[in-house]
């Protein structure tokens, strides 16, 4: 790679392997110090009868979920009672073990565990973001850049930070959605790429962001996100500063390129996720926008134990799941939601997979239930490159990027695989590091130890060229 090509991201040589390597050991015998202080811990303090407390406190757990169950489902009596039982119990089991001197050492092993866990999925990890996994490739500056910037998105980010000044600075073609009139954005760009534009930005939300990304596949010209709106999920996982949007601007002049992922949900392009079920109905509500949390705890209700609720099923590649309440697919599987980095991102975004999460919990008794984790059912994570979604209607409610659309049903979705070529500055804070995959303790085990899986000694004898294909 050239000499502006993210030389230092990986290394060099065996210098930089073993860096890798040594940090991924270290965490792995971390991960396991820590597992097995979480275990000693409540045996030395209470010997035998730590189980006894375990189970107290998965009890509390249940509990406390099922009053979390009946706040979202019911209404009234049942609610104020969900809303109370979901604090009363853990308060409980946590004066339980304070009466019995139990609660230091119950808090000891927890964050032990919580230790043990993060370190053993980030030993595991592959130690590399979004963006250092795509392909990044020196870019040349475009002749005729055009950039479209949305006044209204994060509370006026275009204005605070003289965006159009500074775009039209560097000889890139402004175009401004009017406030109060509708614009159709890709119509816009489209017909910017007719009048010569050979690179497409948008200052805006992920909304706007995945309209214009479409319209730069299907033309196969660099599309630069400029992080303008509320959230900016997309430009996060891309590695951006969402607190500076006009440092992206650096990438109309000096920027690399990655290829990544589009994903489809029917003929509707995401950056980010298509979500079904709960919340795409929630958000079909004219009055979501000025009071969420008003208005979902409204119609929740009706969604997860009405008549009315919805009741998915998906077939995600070969597998099938039915009775769903709700049901998301990202462009590129999200990290867990107990990572300890930040929950909700993705590690990385060209890896031709949709990820699917399903929620399935359709009563108290599967409510209590879920603290079991992914054995009970309730939450049901998958990858695939195609999830077909449906129901026993003829169309869907579907939350595309925020934005609210109905599709015929059923909904097909898939993954492009590095559909999309996206400009990013050559200096940029990079996406937040995800905690790598589950928890694998034999693998955990043996690198803490120094010793190497099959699968790796095969293919590092393979490198050396010890190992023949018998294609000689």
């Amino acid at each position: 790679m050239g000499p502006h090509g993210g030389g230092n991201a990986s290394g060099s040589g065996e210098a930089g392997t073993a860096t890798v390597r040594e940090g991924s050991a270290g965490r792995a015998r971390l991960a396991v110090l820590a597992l097995l202080g979480s275990v000693l811990v409540p045996l030395v303090a209470a010997g035998l009868l730590s189980v006894l407390w375990v189970l107290a406190g998965i009890a509390g757990l249940a509990l406390a979920a099922v009053g979390v169950w009946w706040t979202l489902a019911h209404t009234g009596a049942l609610r104020a009672l969900g809303a109370a039982l979901s604090v009363a119990a853990p308060v409980a089991v946590l004066a339980l073990y304070a009466s019995f001197g139990m609660l230091g050492p119950a808090l000891l092993s927890l964050g032990l565990w919580l230790l043990a866990v993060t370190s053993a999925r980030t030993a595991l990890g592959s130690g590399h973001s979004a963006s250092e996994q795509s392909e990044q490739t020196v870019a040349e500056a475009p002749r005729a850049p055009w950039v479209l910037m949305n006044p209204r998105s994060g509370g006026g980010k275009v204005s605070r930070f003289d965006l159009v000044e500074k775009a039209r600075a560097v000889d890139c073609r402004v175009a401004l959605l009017d406030v109060g009139r509708h614009q159709d954005v890709t119509e816009l760009a489209r017909q910017a790429v007719a009048d010569g534009a050979d690179l497409l930005a948008v200052a805006g939300g992920d909304g706007t962001q995945a309209l214009v990304a479409e319209v730069a596949a299907h033309h196969d010209l660099p599309f630069v996100v400029i992080p303008a709106g509320t959230r900016n999920h997309f430009a996060l996982d891309l590695g951006l500063d969402r607190d500076d949007p006009a440092a992206a601007l650096e990438a109309l002049t000096r920027g690399v390129e990655l290829r990544i992922d589009l994903g489809y949900a029917a003929d509707r392009v995401f950056v980010n996720n298509a979500s079904f079920g709960t919340y795409a109905s929630i958000v079909t509500d004219p009055a979501y926008r000025d009071a969420k949390a008003r208005t979902t705890l409204r119609t929740l209700p009706g969604l997860l134990a009405g008549e009315e609720a919805p009741r998915l099923r998906a077939r995600a590649d070969q597998t099938y799941v039915d009775g769903l309440q709700a049901l998301l697919v990202s462009n590129n599987p999200y990290g867990r939601a107990v990572d300890a980095a930040l929950p909700g991102r993705r590690e990385r975004l060209d890896s031709g997979l949709l990820g699917v999460v399903c929620v399935r919990v359709g009563n108290t008794a599967q409510a209590a239930r879920i603290v079991r984790g992914p054995r009970s059912g309730g939450l049901i994570r998958l990858s695939a490159g195609v999830v077909v979604v449906e129901a026993d209607t003829d169309t869907l409610p579907v939350g595309i990027d925020g934005e609210h659309v109905v599709l015929p049903s059923p909904v097909v979705c898939r993954s492009a695989p590095g559909a999309l070529r996206v400009r990013v500055p050559r200096r940029r804070p990079g996406p937040p590091r995800t905690a790598g995959a589950a928890a694998d303790w034999p693998r955990v085990a043996r690198l803490a130890l120094g010793r190497r899986s099959p699968a790796r000694a095969q293919h590092q004898l393979s490198g050396s060229g010890l190992v023949r294909d018998g294609r000689d």
